[in-house]
């Protein structure tokens, strides 16, 4: 069952407009719960999902279920610029 009542961490919004603003295409999946990446991230016919974590944020093992079978397109960020790096690599 989603949580509708998910948090988002304080940095999500500003990582989505810079992504946004780089010409990525970014779905927010943070309300799915059960693990599922913060975010579907999309350029350049490639697909991403973002873990947005603040500076001490670590990952629940819901999560870490969720980047274990994700991991070649898993990445956890904290700034904007490992989420645009992430997509410029």
């Amino acid at each position: 069952m989603p949580r509708w009542d998910a948090r988002t961490d304080a940095n999500q919004a500003e990582i989505v407009e810079a992504l946004r603003a780089a010409g990525a295409v970014v779905l927010i999946l943070s309300r799915v719960g059960q693990g599922c990446a913060d975010l579907a991230v999309g350029k350049g016919g490639k697909v991403w999902f973002m873990e947005v974590k603040t500076e001490k944020g670590k990952l629940t093992p819901s999560e870490k279920e969720f980047q274990d079978m994700w991991q070649d397109n898993y990445v956890i960020v904290r700034t904007i610029e490992e989420a645009i790096g992430a997509i410029t690599c």
